[in-house]
Order: C-alpha cells, then structure tokens, then sequence
C-alpha cells in the first residue's frame, strides 16, 4: 500500500443527516484509547502484571486545527460546542476506512494575529460507540 496524504484525512459532522467536511482544517488528529483493568495477584506468573481482557473503558478523541473559513460547518462546530450537544461524526481514513459515531466538543479555540489570518482548534471525545467501515 502507498502513503496516504494527510489531506485527505477528512472530519466531517452531521447537518440533518448529510456529513459535510469541517471547512479549514490543516492538521487532523484521531486518537484511540483503552484504559486496561488490572487482576494481578500474588499467584500471577513471575509477578508479571495480568490484565482482564475485554473489561477496560474504550474511547477516541478527535481533535483538529486550521483556518477559520466562516463556512457551514463552522456554524455547526460553534453551536454544538455552546450548546453542549453532542453530534454524529465521521473520520474519513484513506483507502482504510471510515469512523462514525458521537462525540461532544470539549475545546473550541479562535486565535489570530493582526498580519495573519484567523485560526481555530477544536478538539472531541466519543460519547457512545463508535462504527468503523473498512474501504
């Protein structure tokens, strides 16, 4: 397989039932974590911690930074974060697949400098389970 580009790596968010790509984005993140569940005891093989498989919380986070567009998505991204909603999502990997689920914005940030242009970050964690579709 051949290296992907980062570009099209796409976030998009849910606007009545269509995903459109969040407008902007230079740099996109999709993080997966597992916290693990510790059963070690004193009869554990050579003191070698044991983990129970499967027990462990899952979760992701999505986070992104870019140029502020004034687009519809940046409408999207800014009431779901005032609003505390949480929304469907999709994380579009190329030629890999396609993660979908909900996750609440947990960081919205605008910056800019008097010469340059308007930036902003934002960042997400999932709030249910999440579907992934390979290519």
């Amino acid at each position: 397989m051949a290296a992907q580009k980062g570009k099209d790596l796409l976030i998009k968010v849910d606007q009545d039932g269509t995903f459109i790509t969040v407008a902007g984005l230079r740099a996109k993140r999709l993080a997966f974590n597992a916290e693990t569940v510790d059963i070690t005891d004193a009869e554990s093989s050579g003191r070698w911690r044991e983990l129970l498989e499967g027990a462990g919380v899952q979760r992701a986070s999505i986070s992104g930074s870019g140029i502020f567009k004034d687009a519809d998505s940046d409408e999207l991204v800014r009431s779901a974060f005032f609003n505390g909603n949480i929304k469907n999502w999709e994380i579009t990997i190329p030629d890999f697949g396609v993660v979908t689920g909900l996750f609440q914005l947990t960081s919205l940030e605008y910056s800019g400098q008097h010469n340059g242009e308007i930036s902003f970050e934002a960042a997400m964690e999932s709030a249910g389970l999440l579907s992934f579709g390979a290519v």
